[in-house]
């Protein structure tokens, strides 16, 4: 049941301060991301892993890659630059496509997220916390060749990372019937 309980009780923190999780944690988190489904083993994720200085780092191609977008408001682009010290630690997801006959893309990218959902089990079974970003930094070309990806690689998010600060977001009460029909 604690498993169980574990996916239930899980929210996106907002406020992220330290710690985060340490190397051998994160050996866990790790491998916990890999049991996600995979069709034919084809292995299409991967992470990048970024804190201390590798924040910096990261905020100085958030801040490069605002730089080339026409009309970007100053708020805006400083938005962007700060957007890596909202946590101690960043998980960058990686979907690296690899062509095979039975296996298309998207369900190579359902893998990659599916990886994240556990990474976030994983961390919130360890008391961290963590929330999912997207927008206009992911599935992101620029910021996907400054980091170094190739061709077949796309970020599929960023996962921040760290503990809790402040009050959690109470898990809302879903009828489940407003989901799920019956054939």
């Amino acid at each position: 049941m604690e498993a169980l309980d574990n996916i239930l009780n899980r929210v996106s923190a907002r406020n992220l301060v330290q710690p985060h999780p340490n190397e051998d944690e994160l050996e866990l988190v790790y491998k916990a991301a890999l049991r996600a489904p995979d069709h034919a083993w084809l292995r299409p994720s991967r992470f990048i892993e970024v804190s201390d200085e590798g924040i910096s780092k990261l905020s100085s191609i958030f801040d490069e890659y605002s730089q080339t977008i026409d009309d970007i408001s100053p708020e805006v682009a400083e938005k962007y630059k700060n957007a890596p010290y909202r946590a101690p630690m960043i998980i960058i997801l990686i979907n690296s496509y690899k062509e095979h006959p039975k296996v298309p893309a998207i369900e190579q990218k359902l893998s990659t997220a599916a990886a994240a959902q556990n990474i976030m089990l994983a961390l919130n079974a360890m008391k961290y916390s963590a929330i999912w970003r997207t927008g206009k930094l992911a599935f992101n070309r620029f910021v996907s060749n400054k980091l170094g990806l190739d061709n077949t690689e796309e970020i599929l998010g960023y996962l921040y990372v760290g503990t809790s600060d402040g009050k959690n977001k109470k898990v809302p009460e879903l009828d489940i019937d407003n989901f799920v029909s019956r054939l």
